[in-house]
Formats: C-alpha cells, sequence, structure tokens
C-alpha cells in the first residue's frame, strides 16, 4: 500500500505527501528524501530526453509483431487521425503541467523564473531564448510546467515552447511533450498558434538551437544570434512582439568536450545538424550515486531564467529584408542590455561580456 502511494504522490501529488509516503516506507530523514526525489525526478526528464522516443518506437514495433499487437495498431490508427494536432497549438494538459515531479525538478538545481516586465492578453509574443545549454533544462521547466510560476507571473498569457519537429513523429512521446505546452518549432505550427489561436499567446524559440549547443561550456555567455533573424521575420508578419529572455546558468549544469573549427569532430557534428536537425554532443555531469563522477545527471546549478521587456512589433504582412534587419538589430541591443542588467546579481563579474555569434 505504501508504495502505491508513493508513485501515485511522486507524479501527482503534493510534496508532503511524497514525502511522508517515502519516509513512511524508507524510514529515511526528510532532507535526504528530497535528495533523492530531486535526482530521480531530473533523471527521468534526461532519459525521457534522450531515448524516449526511440525506445517507445521499438516498443510499438515488438507489440505489433506479440498477441497484442491489436493495441498498437489501435494507437497507430489514432496515430493517423491526430498526426496534424501538434501544428494546431497540440493538445495542452494542466494537470500535466502541474505534476509534482516537476516542483522537485526545479528544486533539484534550482531553476528560477524572473519577471520584468507586465505582458498584454491583448498580444502576442515570440520569446527569445538563450542560450540553448546541452538540453534547455531552463527553458522546459519554466515554460512547459508551471514548477516556477509562470501562469501567475504571467496570468492570460499561455506558454508554448518549441522543439524539433522530428519529436512529434516518434510514438507517446509526441504525446508527452504537447501536454506540457510543447509545439514543432516551423512555420505551420507557429503560423497557426499566431493568427488562429486568439491573442495571450508566447512562443518560446530557442533561437542558437543546435548550432548555438556545439560551443556552450560552463564559464562561457555566448548565443549564436547574428544571422538568425527567421524569427523576427515570423514576428514581423504576425505583429508578434519580441521579448529577449537570458538563462543565466544554462551552460553550467554539463561539461562539453568543444572540438574545434574544421576538425573532423565538428565536421560530423555540422554534417548531423544539417540533415537531421539536431547535432550530437559528448557532454557529461555528474553520476547517479556521486557528484564526484561522471554521468547523465546535470551538474546541481542555479538556472535564473530573466524574462525582459517586450519590443512592440509592427504587423507587416511582407516585411522587407531592411525592416528585418532593423528589429532584429534592436532586439539584440535588447538582449545584450537585459544581460548587462542582471548579470552581477547572478553571479557573473561587471566585466563578463556577452558574446553574440
Amino acid at each position: 500500500a505504501n508504495v502505491t502511494l508513493f508513485l501515485f504522490s511522486f507524479f501527482l501529488g503534493t510534496g508532503s505527501s511524497i514525502l511522508s509516503a517515502l519516509q513512511d516506507l524508507f524510514w529515511l530523514s526528510k532532507s535526504k528524501v528530497e535528495k533523492q526525489l530531486q535526482i530521480i525526478s531530473v533523471l527521468q526528464w534526461v532519459l525521457t530526453f534522450l531515448i524516449m522516443g526511440v525506445a517507445c518506437t521499438l516498443i510499438l514495433m515488438y507489440i505489433l509483431c506479440t498477441d497484442c499487437w491489436a493495441i498498437a495498431a489501435l494507437y497507430l490508427a489514432w496515430l493517423v487521425f491526430d498526426w496534424n494536432t501538434p501544428k494546431k497549438g497540440g493538445r495542452r494538459s494542466q494537470w500535466v503541467r502541474n505534476w509534482a515531479i516537476w516542483r522537485y525538478f526545479r528544486d533539484y538545481f534550482p531553476i528560477r523564473l524572473v519577471k520584468t516586465h507586465n505582458l498584454l492578453t491583448t498580444r502576442n509574443y515570440i520569446f527569445g531564448y538563450h542560450p540553448h545549454g546541452i538540453m534547455g533544462l531552463g527553458a522546459f521547466c519554466n515554460f512547459s510546467t508551471e514548477a516556477t510560476g509562470v501562469g501567475q507571473k504571467f496570468p492570460g498569457i499561455r506558454p508554448y515552447l518549441a522543439t524539433l519537429a522530428g519529436n512529434f513523429r516518434m510514438p507517446i512521446l509526441r504525446d508527452y511533450l504537447m501536454s506540457g505546452g510543447i509545439c514543432p518549432v516551423n512555420r505551420d505550427s507557429i503560423d497557426y498558434i499566431l493568427s488562429k489561436n486568439g491573442s495571450g499567446n508566447a512562443i518560446i524559440i530557442v533561437v542558437g538551437g543546435a548550432a548555438e549547443s556545439l560551443n556552450c561550456t560552463p564559464g562561457k555567455n555566448s548565443v549564436t544570434l547574428k544571422n538568425r533573424k527567421g524569427f523576427v521575420k515570423l514576428a514581423l508578419r504576425h505583429g508578434a512582439d519580441l521579448v529577449p529572455v537570458y538563462s543565466f546558468g544554462e551552460n553550467e549544469v554539463y561539461k562539453q568536450v568543444i572540438f574545434e573549427e574544421g576538425s573532423w569532430g565538428r565536421w560530423v557534428q555540422k554534417k548531423f545538424q544539417k540533415h537531421i536537425g539536431f547535432a550530437p554532443c559528448i557532454f557529461h555531469g555528474r553520476g547517479l550515486f556521486s557528484s564526484n563522477t561522471w554521468g547523465l545527471l546535470p551538474y546541481s546549478k542555479p538556472i535564473t531564467t530573466v524574462v525582459g521587456e517586450p519590443i512592440t512589433i509592427p504587423k507587416i504582412d511582407n516585411p522587407s529584408q531592411k525592416e528585418v534587419d532593423f528589429y532584429h538589430s534592436i532586439y539584440v541591443d535588447s538582449l545584450i542590455k537585459l544581460f548587462d542588467k542582471y548579470k552581477s546579481k547572478f553571479g557573473l563579474p561587471e566585466t563578463e561580456v556577452l558574446e553574440v555569434n
């Protein structure tokens, strides 16, 4: 009975009910229980990020070859029927976004969301999230869950975190992602949300993408932005205000092997990035049982995501390159100002400069 209570409480219950269930089950101290729950919550998300899509696809193929093939066939029939749902705003679930597991995920680092300005519910927004980091942990926690209170800090605003469209071709994973308000980062999906979903929508785009992840390393604050202008053009076409977002600490949670330009390693990474959409990184965090060993768990370093001041964008159906460049330059300046204003508050020296590539 206690085991059942623990499993139910871990995903759905309150923090106090989880602690109570685990303490009754294992007679552990409160601090040890909390730490283990935090580790488990982060581990499940890392494994989801790395292998859930492939694992679910293989399991579905296996079930098709067993006596339970009808279950897999029914799901595949549903998949065909539901195929375009991710392009139409998805299927978010406030229940999933409020799972207790996300609060333990937040507290592991911890992750914090800082609001600097109010957002009008009569407008739509495109948030530019920087930097990508290895896994975009801050972006996920802040905008795909309610763990840091995005719904309370920005009442009436519906956040949609945009990620690789290929993830939505993976069975089960696609449904899991949609439940958190995650959508494909493609034109069809963004056009739908900004034009056919009313107002009060905020699409969060990790602008640097895979290219930026190749250069992330602790102690380095750099963004891939100079030639990333597609999000500005989308904002102009829909009259959606641009909002710069910087996540201090995103690059600190994993260590990565950085391949020099021109090396075979960088060549392989760029080929993957070009043809598949993501770049394979060689990285490590801490081990499951000790912070002194290597493993897949990120280091427990604080991540503070600061949402900057919105930039008012006019609606221009067919913006010229000159207009795109103009608003892109305003956005870059706003991001740098945001970084400079808050860097010393979150552990960086006043001399630190944001590198824009």
